[in-house]
């Protein structure tokens, strides 16, 4: 198969930047998972059919949880005050810990719940109905803070500090940067082994550590300089190193920063000077750091989609309650049929958002080997669409959304976060074209190396490795079809989805058809731009978005499924069951406009358009305007934003000088 590296008339930077994705990412599974295949044309239904489930005993203990928390979160948590005081209070947290909540996936031997994925995910859907502040503190803490110790940590790493983490302690995951953000391998935190091989000595300045001043523990990667044992030559790559806030060189200098959204929630920034890491604090491997982030990212792509489900049912709730209680010209706000479009489209969107999660989250729970993509597009569309489902419930409820008292206004502010973290979408969706369609385009590749006409190469060399390819059969078997898809439109046979029940048949007959669709016109675009598509990113987001989509419709098919099998019925069966008809012609209506803008766009006049405002901006001051802190053409040139009335979050250190007058 052909490499994408190897690509002609690709520039030095963007191979570089394919270079590091490849080396970030690791090898591609040998099992390719459901989004992967659909990019090939191909459903593989016995990854969604049928739809996944918990155990009795899993779910009783789960539903046991969700009492208690439910009877908390109505009667005790002070949701409005953590948001207007912009810090969640300590016997919240204790209490957090008191209900097993804050150590729910920690095995049971070290002092946790050992609940599952899918379990774990319900219990954050329900937080998120309430806060969403507390609804991130408590995803960083297990998906991200104290999962890298679960998934990686050898026996005595998780005796030493699992039960720490399931009753007492919270965790933070340290990986965004001043100058890092979604670019994970660019770290500039480095460590490197003491020369007697005890420790590590640690330098770098972290930036978004959630919960960071709070924790007892910290995940931090960092780069370091390592040796390839084969071939002799020296890398860097990303080491995971487990570090405490009490070692000598640690500073959280800045405890948090006040934000739009998840208020209560606090971001730290962590500098490390020549911090001794003992080695036996290593996690993982040396190098394999990434690993380890990136795996953690699934779980906290998951939790994030929970929270905004739970935001989002919650604000669609009380939006349709005011609609059918607020009445204007004599008639209640339902009657209209302006009114009830967007009731529909909540509806849809839940209903969707929530099959999505919980397909994905037992894709987890069983370990399916090849999850990233399917986690991506879980964050992607539950972050997307919920946040639309929300900003539906503030225009519906119209003036009174916006009072504090009735909190869809912070359920509005809280969700927008969710579309930035986690993978701003926009990589997530380059991130999915690229991931999804690499290994077809790999073959594709090939097949034009062996049959295409190349100008480097001279007529006889041609004409050659034409005759030579030409009797290779599993190379005509590829080429023979792929030629009559992208010169002549003959695509490949539809295919089938048959465990599905009857009355739901041509359903998923329109489902098949369109991922078909997808896997042609992936060719035919690839085609069509050739290497340009690298940076082709508005047509990736297109086939991306459709991927998406695909995922949305696939799940929310399983799920009609299971409850129709179940033998459902009652006015809320009935709701689901219109919900996802609605969902299924929304999603087949966007993805055939996807499939439209591949040709029909304004992408000329939109790169145009981008260049004339660039342009115009240059001559405008950075003075005038919020500079990045760390730009490498233009740091320190801009105003300096005052923060007079703004509430600050000093370090202790810091705070304690300031209030000294020492700085």
């Amino acid at each position: 198969m052909a490499d994408l590296k190897n690509l002609k008339n690709v520039s030095a930077q963007d191979r570089k930047m394919i270079e590091e994705a490849e080396t970030m990412l690791g090898p591609e599974p040998e099992d390719m998972g459901f989004v992967k295949n659909m990019f090939w044309g191909r459903v593989r239904e016995e990854l969604v059919f049928p739809y996944p489930t918990c155990s009795t005993e899993e779910t009783a203990r789960c539903d046991q949880l969700l009492a208690e928390l439910d009877e908390y979160m109505r009667n005790e948590h002070p949701s409005i005050q953590i948001d207007q005081e912009q810090e969640i209070p300590r016997w919240v947290i204790d209490r957090l810990f008191q209900m097993g909540i804050l150590g729910m996936t920690i095995p049971k031997e070290f002092g946790g719940l050992g609940l599952g994925i899918t379990s774990y995910n319900r219990i954050l859907e329900h937080i998120g109905r309430f806060c969403g502040s507390t609804a991130v503190l408590v995803s960083a803490h297990q998906s991200i803070g104290c999962k890298a110790i679960m998934l990686y940590g050898t026996e005595e790493q998780k005796k030493r500090w699992l039960p720490k983490l399931a009753g007492e302690w919270l965790s933070a995951f340290c990986l965004s940067e001043p100058n890092v953000g979604c670019d994970a391998g660019g770290q500039e935190t480095h460590c490197e082994l003491s020369e007697d091989g005890s420790h590590y000595i640690l330098n770098g300045e972290k930036k978004w550590a959630t919960s960071g001043a709070l924790s007892g523990i910290f995940t931090v990667m960092a780069k370091q300089r390592l040796k390839d044992p084969k071939s002799g030559k020296e890398s860097e790559r990303v080491t995971a190193l487990v570090c405490t806030p009490d070692m000598e060189g640690v500073d959280i200098f800045q405890k948090n920063r006040s934000k739009c959204g998840i208020r209560g929630t606090w971001q730290a920034r962590i500098r490390f000077t020549n911090v001794k890491v003992p080695k036996e604090n290593l996690l993982h491997q040396e190098g394999r750091g990434l690993n380890v982030a990136l795996s953690c990212l699934n779980f906290g792509r998951c939790t994030l989609s929970a929270g905004m489900l739970g935001s989002a049912v919650r604000s669609m709730d009380q939006a349709i309650k005011w609609a059918q209680t607020r009445y204007q010209f004599q008639r209640p706000l339902s009657d209209f049929e302006l009114v009830k479009k967007p009731i529909a489209h909540m509806a849809a969107m839940t209903y969707a958002m929530d099959a999505v999660l919980y397909m994905t989250t037992g894709m987890l729970d069983r370990h399916d080997e090849d999850i990233m993509l399917e986690t991506a597009a879980c964050k992607v569309f539950c972050s997307e669409f919920g946040w639309r489902v929300v900003n539906d419930a503030v225009q519906i409820m119209g003036g009174e959304s916006y009072m504090t008292e009735n909190e869809v206004e912070r359920a509005f502010r809280d969700s927008r976060i969710n579309i930035i973290v986690e993978g701003a979408n926009e990589v997530m969706q380059s991130f999915i074209f690229a991931y999804g369609g690499k290994q077809l385009a790999e073959q594709m590749l090939g097949i034009q190396g062996a049959l295409g006409w190349n100008e480097n190469e001279s007529f006889g060399a041609n004409v050659g490795r034409f005759l030579k390819s030409a009797t290779n059969s599993t190379i005509m078997s590829r080429a023979v079809p792929l030629a009559a898809q992208v010169f002549m439109g003959v695509k490949p046979a539809l295919p089938r989805v048959t465990k599905i029940h009857g009355s739901l048949s041509a359903r998923a007959d329109r489902y098949a058809e369109l991922v078909r669709e997808l896997s042609h016109q992936f060719k035919l675009a690839s085609k069509r731009h050739q290497e340009a598509i690298i940076t082709r990113q508005a047509v990736q987001a297109r086939l991306s978005d459709a991927a998406v989509m695909l995922y949305a419709m696939v799940c929310t098919l399983s799920k009609l499924d299971r409850q129709i099998r179940a033998g459902e019925d009652g006015v809320e069966f009935e709701r689901d069951r219109a919900a996802a008809e609605h969902f299924f012609d929304l999603a087949d209506l966007s993805i055939r406009q996807y499939f439209r803008e591949l040709t029909e766009n304004a992408d000329d006049t939109m790169l145009r358009a981008a260049e004339a405002a660039l342009k115009h901006n240059d001559t405008l001051p950075n003075s005038d305007f919020v500079i990045p802190e760390r730009s490498p053409i233009a740091s320190g040139t801009g105003r300096t934003p005052n923060q007079d009335a703004i509430k600050q979050f000093p370090g202790d250190a810091h705070a304690h000088a300031n209030a000294t007058g020492d700085a």
